[in-house]
């Protein structure tokens, strides 16, 4: 495919902000040679600008500097990731979407109950959503005939989650019923199950460069694609394509409407969710 110049112009930011950074653009590609992670695959305004607060933040006149750091603070570069990557989640983000999973999706998914379901929870970030597929999953009798698999590229976000602590204000949108269930007091914080927690796998990976296992019945990988150029959204559309199986779903975030879902062999169903074409 063509590749966009990452240090172009971009809408809604002003022309200065958007000059060519000789500083900047190093740090793109030392972070890409010594972690693969490719930083000119997200929209470089906003990493840009919240990559310079966590710079200055911490001291560092330049991205030089600061690249100089990270390399040798793991803690710093964690920081790093975790800037970049977002790690804002809740538990049943837009509960409507996750009734529609409960109710319309899993049970067409499950219609014979011949075999185990294939979940993916891509960029999972610190638990959250593939807790809440565990929860609903338990719900619908289907937990133990799942493979449940959780994914994200910052592995102190996989560290929180793998703990299964959170605030109070994580479970705001948490059916009471079901919180009172998986959720266990802990000081000022909140402990999910341990017993549910068992039922996810939770691995690090880098979507943009990782392959992807192949047959999935569900892959769910809301906000996230938001932060990425069109090049790489359309990159990603098609491996999450090729990783379902056929009547398998993709269930996107609220702000991440796919407009032309047949270019990639899916089709929409409920609002954000996509089934691939037979």
């Amino acid at each position: 495919m063509d590749v966009k110049n990452p240090f172009s112009l971009s809408e809604g930011t002003s022309t200065e902000e958007n000059l060519p950074d000789p500083d900047y653009i190093s740090f793109i590609q030392n972070i890409k040679q010594s972690t693969g992670i490719d930083l000119s695959e997200y929209k470089e305004a906003q990493m840009k600008r919240r990559l310079t607060t966590l710079r200055v933040k911490n001291g560092y006149q330049s991205f030089a500097s600061f690249y100089e750091a990270i390399s040798k603070d793991k803690a710093l570069f964690y920081e790093f990731l975790d800037r970049m990557t977002i790690n804002v989640s809740e538990f049943w983000r837009n509960p409507n979407r996750w009734e529609v999973l409960r109710d319309i999706i899993l049970p067409e998914l499950s219609a014979g109950g011949k075999r185990r379901l294939k979940v993916w929870s891509a960029a999972c970030s610190t638990g959250e959503e593939p807790y809440t597929l565990a929860m609903i999953l338990d719900g619908k009798g289907l937990i133990g005939d799942t493979s449940l698999v959780a994914t994200d590229i910052d592995e102190g976000a996989l560290a929180k989650a793998k703990q299964g602590l959170y605030l109070e204000r994580s479970l705001k949108d948490v059916p009471p019923d079901v919180a009172s269930k998986f959720f266990a007091q802990a000081g000022a914080l909140y402990k999910f199950s341990e017993q549910l927690k068992k039922s996810v796998q939770f691995s690090k990976q880098n979507l943009l460069t990782d392959r992807f296992e192949e047959n999935h019945d569900l892959i769910v990988c809301r906000n996230v694609m938001i932060y990425f150029t069109e090049e790489a959204k359309n990159k990603l559309y098609h491996k999450f394509a090729a990783a379902l199986r056929p009547g398998g779903y993709l269930f996107v975030g609220s702000t991440e409407q796919i407009f032309t879902p047949g270019q990639y062999g899916l089709e929409p169903t409920e609002t954000f969710f996509y089934r691939k074409k037979a």
